[in-house]
């Protein structure tokens, strides 16, 4: 493992950059990237995954928030051709992106940004075709927690009525600089082809459940007081019930 850039660490955009070569060829080999992809990586770092991707696509566009690694990957000629970006994903939609979609996309993450990520997928639906995403173990666990239980939540409920998961792997601490605390996870993200919940729904549908959820412990009847909904809707569901006990359709059916 060698790094031939002396980086500062910026602890508030949550850098970790993984440096294990085997690995880095692993996560390439597992998104099997080919030449009539159109590949964008969040979170490009010093370039170390997008040197085991961008040969081997049609086109490829990275968004890095940190100006001085904006710098860094200008100055390698290997990736002349680039389509390099300043910004903070969060704010971009990626049909604005220059580069044709759909895309497919690539990020190692902040793990204080998961969330946000992956409801940002959710809001583009129709501009991807697959998403890998590099995030914490726990988090990557949440996503297929069983209803009932205290990793079941917000974001198990609204990702699942939309995409599907496949946890790839595990990447242990020893292998990122600065090393972090926890393990981390590699996990694919595919669209349902029947969602859950209608795209038009969405936000009422996030909102609705990040209100339930806020307060857990407590009865639907209590944390979605202030909610409008039919008492049609109302007599299919008990809402004695606490949020972690309805499954993901009960909570679609809400809206």
């Amino acid at each position: 493992m060698i790094r031939k850039n002396k980086h500062t660490f910026k602890r508030k955009w949550g850098q970790n950059f993984l440096v294990d070569k085997n690995l880095l060829k692993k996560i390439a080999d597992t998104i099997n990237p080919n030449e009539k992809d159109s590949i964008v990586e969040i979170g490009p770092g010093e370039g170390a995954l997008t040197g085991y991707i961008f040969s081997k696509v049609k086109e490829m566009a990275v968004v890095e928030i940190d100006p001085i690694l904006i710098e860094l990957l200008h100055s390698r000629e290997e990736f002349n051709g680039l389509k390099i970006i300043c910004s903070d994903i969060l704010t971009q939609q990626i049909d604005s992106l220059p580069i044709k979609n759909p895309v497919r996309i690539v990020g190692n993450i902040p793990y204080n940004i998961t969330s946000p990520i992956i409801f940002w997928l959710i809001e583009q639906l129709h501009y991807w075709d697959d998403a890998f995403i590099m995030m914490q173990k726990e988090v990557a666990k949440r996503l297929t927690a069983d209803v009932g239980t205290k990793s079941y939540g917000r974001l198990t409920v609204v990702a699942g009525a939309y995409l599907d998961f496949e946890y790839c792997f595990t990447i242990p601490p020893t292998v990122f600089i600065p090393k972090p605390k926890v393990d981390s996870a590699i996990v694919k993200f595919t669209k349902k082809s029947s969602p859950a919940v209608e795209d038009k729904k969405y936000l009422r549908f996030n909102k609705l459940v990040s209100a339930a959820f806020s307060q857990r412990r407590k009865m639907l009847k209590n944390s979605l007081k202030s909610w409008d909904i039919s008492e049609k809707l109302k007599r299919k569901i008990d809402f004695n019930r606490r949020p972690e006990t309805l499954t993901i359709e009960e909570f679609s059916s809400l809206v």
